[in-house]
């Protein structure tokens, strides 16, 4: 169950010392979130503040609804919602969960994974949202909605410190500009040093940790019938994360060369690593939004949102988990570039919303380039000159030895062009106080193209042809002696065109100010996509990936009661995907690849609830909850892209059947300073990590707290936090079956202190 509509505010109305309104654009014009009938959370900018949430990976503690799957890198990490998300390594396929940022819809989930910089509010919809806000939102969609500029001048700062050498720092300065402008602009800092130590070597690093630093500079301008506003933002992020721990023994000789101390077989526990290459993940991204509405007549507002958005991410990977190549043990280092550049526009012409009958009407154009440049490097022996370690039992490859020892490498260089043309509209029409009825469709017109290059795998001494782990001796336009065949060229192509119509039907019953009931009927789509990724081999990837469609039906109430010092929201919900665009593992010479493919049909359903409560002035209760049973329900085994068998009915990957939340805080007056007390604890109930119930997560539970003080005008305010206070480990993902686990910071006791002042 999760909270189907909560206004996720703890701060009171001064008016009627209830819970304060909060205004969203779910539907792309200003409303009342408990008016709006969707399952939308909004999570307030005080919110944020008073959890300590700074990336949308710690969304996933506030709203029980989604997960993050954490990859190597953030360009193969991703968000899933309902149990349903999109997880590949092609860059030629987009997720399942839209994140818009200031009204810019993002091409590509890692755009998405920085820091949270003056956010007034993340609203988060749940369900099929292809009708307003397009082909990637099949699943859901996260709009993150930036501070604006004030009419006086105000200053914060923000400093924060936390166990294990992690440093934050955030300053903005926002005013008056004079001739109806106002700006904002915020710089902020952060560091940490990371919570695996990395024993390789014989010396002791620690390494998962970050670098990040950035500027954004925002300007409003208000001239009564006109409204604009200018953004430009800078981010970059330099992070030694996040290696992959072993957690099992992988047999006596490996587990000695890892020499871990306390051995590998520590399960959840374990916190080191002996890795020769640590690895890392860079990204660099800057961009340019500019949005206005404008009133073009008595009853109609014209608006425009465009936006270019300009990023890299530099992937190296440390592939095979250990400190040398041994005899038959390969090692296998990885290096990839993602650059993206994308633009997108989009105008809409909205009626007057206080009529019985309104309406929206909009065209969207959006164009993105992403390429790839990709080089795996191994080295492998069958034998060597080198003698066995007498301390392992490993024989150890000897890399000057030319003959014994080989070096498989190849590179790929990808391009990948997408074009998406959609006109839409959406129309609700009152027939009384208690009843509306709201009808959308969009079309959409999607346009996708790729070239792919790769040469077959050589010796790098020798430049003769070689095979190793996750190295193909194929070229990437196929064999020609393959079945079926290829070009047998070092080039694949392809090219995809596709047209959708999407939409929405809602039933709303009003029969009072303070309750809702709507029933909904959406159609979401998602477009398609091809297989791009390192090894790419025609003509069996070369074959487009179908459209991703969706069909969802929900009902839901949203209510409040108690003047306003209650709000209970639920909604219940079923939604069935039919061509589940989904990624398998397989096998490459011994090295797990991914595979992108239309795995079949999967269904999601469960039921979501939310409470949230101001008993009394200054207190806030918390509670919300979700179950989606998220499953296969037909699965397509496709030989032709060789994808692995998944059950009917198994559980689909990073979809806990089970997850909730439960919090307080509480704000009083001790007489010259007032004190401010949080907590929550979020359980989530167990999981997998694969496509066919494989790599199992097991349930776990955080709880964290915190304590601030401030003077009465809360001008200084000294916060201290303790995250997981039950020092419960968990992970965020499994392959190998405990092989490679993903360990997040949070999986460990820590406390932090934070220092905000504002004038």
């Amino acid at each position: 169950m999760v909270a189907a509509a909560p206004a996720w505010s703890q701060e009171e109305d001064d008016s009627e010392g209830g819970i304060q309104e909060i205004v969203v654009t779910a539907q792309k014009v200003a409303e009342n979130v408990q008016d709006v009938p969707i399952a939308i959370t909004a999570v307030s900018a005080a919110r944020l503040e008073q959890t300590g949430t700074t990336s949308l990976e710690g969304l996933t503690q506030l709203v029980p609804s989604v997960t993050f799957r954490k990859g190597t890198t953030s360009a193969n990490s991703a968000i899933v919602m309902r149990g349903v998300g999109t997880i590949t390594f092609s860059i030629a396929a987009e997720p399942s969960v839209s994140t818009v940022v200031d009204g810019v819809v993002l091409s590509r989930s890692g755009q998405a994974f920085m820091d949270l910089v003056d956010a007034e509010r993340i609203e988060v919809l749940r369900g099929p949202q292809g009708t307003l806000f397009g082909k990637n939102a099949s699943a859901g969609l996260v709009s993150i909605v930036s501070k604006g500029g004030t009419e006086a001048l105000e200053a914060e700062g923000r400093a924060e410190w936390f166990e294990g050498d992690e440093y934050r720092f955030r300053g903005s300065l926002s005013g008056p500009l004079g001739g109806g402008l106002s700006g904002r602009v915020t710089g902020f800092y952060g560091s940490y040093d990371g919570n695996i130590t990395n024993i390789n070597g014989g010396s002791e690093k620690d390494i998962n940790g970050y670098e990040h630093y950035g500027a954004r500079g925002l300007i409003d301008y208000d001239g009564g019938s006109s409204k604009i506003r200018l953004i430009a933002d800078y981010f970059r992020a330099n992070d030694d994360c996040c290696a992959d721990v072993t957690t099992v023994s992988r047999g006596a000789v490996l587990d000695a060369e890892l020499g871990l101390p306390g051995g590998v077989a520590q399960g959840l526990d374990q916190r080191y690593v002996n890795h020769n290459l640590v690895t890392q993940t860079r990204d660099k991204q800057w961009s340019l939004t500019a949005s206005g509405d404008f009133e073009v007549s008595d009853s109609h507002t014209l608006s425009v949102v465009s936006g270019y958005r300009n990023w890299a991410n530099t992937e190296i990977r440390e592939g095979d988990f250990l400190p040398r190549a041994l005899v038959g043990t390969a090692e296998l280092h990885d290096l990839g570039v993602v650059k993206t550049k994308q633009f997108s526009v989009e105008t809409r012409l909205a009626s007057d919303q206080t009529k019985p009958f309104f309406y929206q009407v909009g065209a969207f154009f959006w164009r993105s380039d992403n390429q790839q440049q990709f080089t795996r490097e191994d080295i492998t022996c069958a034998s060597s000159t080198l003698p066995v370690d007498p301390v392992t039992g490993g024989q150890p490859c000897n890399v000057a030895d030319t003959v014994n020892t080989i070096f498989p490498t190849a590179s790929s260089d990808s391009d990948v062009n997408s074009k998406n043309y959609a006109v839409f509209g959406q129309a609700t029409y009152r027939f009384s106080d208690m009843f509306a009825l709201t009808g959308g469709l969009r079309y959409t017109k999607d346009k996708l193209d790729f070239v792919h290059i790769r040469a077959p795998g050589v010796n790098a001494t020798t430049g003769l042809p070689a095979t190793g782990p996750g190295v193909s001796g194929n070229p990437a336009g196929g064999l020609t002696t393959a079945n079926p065949p290829g070009n047998g060229t070092n080039t694949s192509t392809g090219s995809s065109s596709n047209d959708n119509i999407s939409g929405k039907a809602v039933l709303q019953f009003t029969p009072s100010e303070d309750v809702l009931v709507y029933g909904s009927y959406t159609r979401g789509y998602k477009g398609p996509a091809f297989n791009v990724f390192f090894n790419h081999t025609a003509p069996v990837n070369a074959i487009p990936i179908d459209e991703e469609t969706s069909d969802a039906f929900e009902v839901g109430v949203k209510s409040q009661f108690l003047d306003n010092r209650v709000q209970l929201n639920l909604a219940a919900f079923t939604v069935e995907y039919d061509g589940f665009q989904a990624n398998n593992f397989v096998d490459l010479n011994g090295a797990t690849v991914t595979n992108l493919t239309n795995a079949g049909s999967v269904k999601s359903e469960g039921v979501e609830v939310d409470l949230l409560a101001v008993p009394v002035d200054g207190l806030t209760l918390r509670a919300s909850g979700a179950y989606a049973d998220a499953r296969v329900k037909e699965f397509n085994p496709n030989p032709d892209t060789n994808a692995p068998d998944a059950r009917n009915g198994t559980q689909l990957p990073l979809a806990p059947k089970f997850v909730y939340t439960l919090g307080a805080n509480y704000e009083t007056d001790l007489g010259g300073f007032r004190l401010y007390a949080d907590t929550d604890f979020r359980h989530v109930s167990s999981q997998f990590s694969d496509l066919g119930e494989g790599g199992p997560i097991d349930p776990y539970g955080i709880w964290n707290a915190s304590i601030g003080f401030s003077d009465e005008d809360d001008r200084y305010r000294l916060t201290f936090h303790a995250r997981n206070l039950t020092d419960e480990s968990y992970a965020l993902l499994n392959v190998g079956n405990g092989q490679r686990l993903q360990i997040p910071r949070d999986a460990d006791r820590y406390f932090g202190v934070s220092l905000r002042v504002r004038n």
